[in-house]
């Protein structure tokens, strides 16, 4: 799987931009506070997405897009946070969430597809051919 063709990258690459556009106006103090934690947060569910489709395992890429689904919800928490501290205004955030919304959706369309493959690995018989069977 090319990650750079799944629709949840190219969604996170557009949220990433928006928040880094958004968040340069934050004041200046917050440079290293509140701003620094939520550029982590954002850039971590593309990346997560990337890294999970490098992996040899179905379980190993589900685990680097439960990550990226982890970061989402973090991400959620720090723009409501900047909305609280007049950061952000009632429009930013609700373009924000929107996009985020957007990305959550269709990792969670990813992350149910690659379940039933991990699933349907499990419960797969044995063949009855013994010299497939060998390690």
């Amino acid at each position: 799987m090319i990650f750079t063709n799944l629709d949840v990258w190219k969604e996170a690459r557009t949220l990433v931009k928006m928040v880094y556009a958004t968040t340069s106006l934050f004041p200046k103090e917050e440079r290293f506070g509140l701003q620094s934690q939520i550029k982590r947060s954002v850039i971590s569910i593309p990346s997560n997405i990337a890294e999970g489709c490098g992996r040899n395992s179905l379980k190993e890429t589900l685990q680097f897009f439960f990550i990226a689904r982890g970061s989402a919800y973090e991400l959620e928490a720090q723009l409501y946070l900047s909305f609280d501290l007049n950061f952000i205004t009632e429009e930013q955030l609700s373009s924000l969430l929107k996009q985020l919304e957007t990305v959550r959706k269709l990792l969670g369309g990813l992350v149910n597809y690659f379940r039933a493959q991990l699933k349907s690995q499990v419960t797969q018989p044995a063949t009855k051919n013994p010299q497939l069977n060998k390690p």
